[in-house]
């Protein structure tokens, strides 16, 4: 099993998962966050002053995928979150050891 933490830009969260969907994935975590890279930041105006804003706006998605579906999530993440501009994000994937479903008791791949 693997862990897939992807940061996207906030707009492109539905069109991620509906593709993440339509290729089974069952359920998927986010969390609104703030980040930087090579996008860095940029300066705004407000009330007449001028104030720069180091932190970009972000979605974590955090999504659980058994070892046969991960490069199928992988493509799935990175082709609709892509706009071609600084900014798409990053995608990590780490091994998952275990996963134990609370509810029934399941773990391993059967409580994905």
């Amino acid at each position: 099993m693997k862990l897939i933490a992807a940061i996207i830009k906030p707009f492109k969260l539905d069109d991620v998962r509906e593709a993440l969907s339509g290729i089974g994935v069952r359920g998927m975590t986010v969390t609104e966050v703030k980040g930087f890279g090579r996008q860095k930041g940029h300066t705004e105006l407000y009330r007449g002053a001028e104030y720069v804003v180091d932190f970009q706006p972000k979605v974590k998605l955090e999504v659980a995928v058994d070892d046969a579906l991960l490069d199928r999530a992988l493509e799935a993440i990175t082709t609709s979150a892509n706009t071609g501009n600084v900014g798409d994000g990053k995608v990590f994937v780490a091994t998952l050891e275990d996963a134990t479903r609370i509810r029934t008791g399941e773990t391993g791949p059967e409580a994905l």
